[in-house]
C-alpha cells in the first residue's frame, strides 16, 4: 500500500502525494467487483413487497438480455441497473449508472441512468403519476434504446417462476469489467 498524503488542502498538494494517491485508487479499483457482488449479494433478502427479491429481478433482467442475445456490456447493466435500490430507493438509478458510467458505452449509461422513468410508464398510474413522463426524452438518441430494455427486459423480470443464471454465473463478467486499469 502506498504512503498517505500530508496535505490539509489540494492547493498543498505535492506531484508525490498524487503519485501515491493514484496508487492507492488502483488498489481501491481493484476491489470494486467484489464490493459489486457483495452489494448485489445484499438484495437477494430484500423483497421490498415485490413478487422476487431485488436480487432475482436483476438476474433475471440479465438472463432475459443474455438469453436474447444482447452483449456482455448491455447485460451488465441489466445485471446491476438496480443495484442502487436498497440504499436509494427513490434515486437508484444515480447509483447504478456513476458505478457504470466509467465502463459503458454512452448509450448504456443513459439506459441505467434514466431506466427508473422509463419503468414507470408501466405503474407510475397506479401510484398517481404521469406513466408518460418518459416522454420528456422523446429526442434522445437513448430514448427507444431505453424503452425497449424496459419492456423487453425490465418491466417483465418479477416472474417467481422464471429460472435465471444465479449470480456467480456473472461474476466473470462482474470481474472482467471492474478489474483495475
Amino acid at each position: 500500500m502506498s504512503e498517505r498524503a500530508t496535505f490539509t488542502s489540494f492547493s498543498e498538494s505535492t506531484k508525490e502525494d498524487w503519485s501515491n494517491i493514484m496508487v492507492a485508487i488502483q488498489h481501491t479499483q481493484s476491489l470494486v467487483a467484489d464490493r459489486i457482488i457483495d452489494q448485489m449479494s445484499m438484495l437477494a433478502d430484500d423483497y421490498g413487497g415485490f413478487p422476487v427479491s431485488r436480487l432475482e429481478h436483476c438476474l433475471q433482467t440479465a438472463t432475459r438480455a443474455e438469453r436474447s442475445g444482447e452483449n456482455d456490456e448491455y447485460v451488465l447493466c441489466a445485471l446491476i441497473h438496480d443495484i442502487g435500490d436498497n440504499l436509494a430507493p427513490l434515486n437508484h438509478p444515480s447509483i447504478a449508472a456513476g458505478i457504470v458510467k466509467p465502463f459503458v458505452s454512452e448509450a448504456n449509461h443513459w439506459m441505467v441512468l434514466h431506466h427508473g422513468i422509463f419503468q414507470g410508464y408501466y405503474f407510475w398510474q397506479h401510484i398517481g403519476l404521469d406513466r408518460n413522463t418518459r416522454d420528456q426524452f422523446v429526442d434522445s438518441p437513448f430514448y427507444d434504446y431505453t424503452e425497449e430494455f424496459c419492456a423487453k427486459y425490465d418491466q417483465v423480470a418479477f416472474d417467481p417462476a422464471y429460472k435465471s443464471e444465479p449470480l456467480e454465473h456473472f461474476v466473470p463478467l462482474i470481474r472482467s469489467t471492474f478489474a483495475a486499469r
